[in-house]
């Protein structure tokens, strides 16, 4: 399953400060209905994801009844890319 959208890095304190882009409502509604498939536990889906030219692995985290891409640091330096900015994002997942 590939999946690409557009969405703005947003920056989440909690206990471990994290930056995210959310996955749009339509998408979370295709990934929660393989979740069964696609979750190794706690809801989290492992991914293949890229922002312009940097690819990584990580896993997506639900929230909120959705879903969040975490974006590393080293991904938004690469891309030079930080809080507000709008990417596109495309993520590869095993079905």
């Amino acid at each position: 399953m590939d999946l690409q959208f557009d969405g703005e890095i947003f920056f989440w304190k909690g206990p471990a400060p994290w930056h995210f882009v959310w996955v749009p409502e339509a998408e979370c509604v295709e990934l929660a209905a393989n979740a069964d498939l696609l979750s190794y536990g706690w809801g989290m889906i492992p991914v293949a994801a890229r922002i312009g030219g940097t690819g990584w692995t990580t896993s997506l985290w639900p929230k909120d009844g959705r879903y969040v891409v975490p974006v590393k640091t080293a991904v938004r330096k690469a891309e030079r890319v930080d809080v507000g900015d709008l990417v596109t994002v495309r993520l590869t997942l095993d079905v």
